[in-house]
């Protein structure tokens, strides 16, 4: 009984090390750039002008929203190409599409569904 729970405990342990390793690595390299989601911090890429409009077709909500998945609303194409929406409309669904055209903010769902479509 003594080895089961030495090696149990063992076990546990090199379990609890790997998920602390992995931890680090993932805040440090932040590969997925979630940093300014789940601290709320301000992203890393700024807006062209200080009037906070850098994208003349997107409403101040999508700018922001955009803003704190760390997308830079200005290096978003101001035409979407026919490719790109079928892209949109196969990833999120037509409904999503009309919704987000129609002035809703996209969230995060959204973004990572849709990010190779841009």
């Amino acid at each position: 009984m003594k080895k089961f729970f030495n090696i149990f405990f063992v076990t546990l342990g090199v379990i609890f090390s790997i998920i602390i390793l992995a931890v680090i690595v993932f805040v440090i390299t932040d590969p997925f750039n979630l940093k300014p989601l789940i601290f709320g911090g301000e992203s890393t890429q700024s807006t062209t002008d200080g009037s906070g409009d850098s994208h003349p077709l997107l409403n101040e909500s999508q700018e922001q929203a955009l803003e704190k998945f760390g997308i830079n609303p200005a290096q978003v194409p101001s035409e979407i190409t026919p490719e790109q929406e079928a892209c949109f409309v196969e990833k999120l669904g037509k409904e999503r599409v009309e919704e987000i055209k129609a002035g809703d903010s996209p969230t995060a769902t959204d973004y990572f569904k849709a990010k190779d479509c841009i």
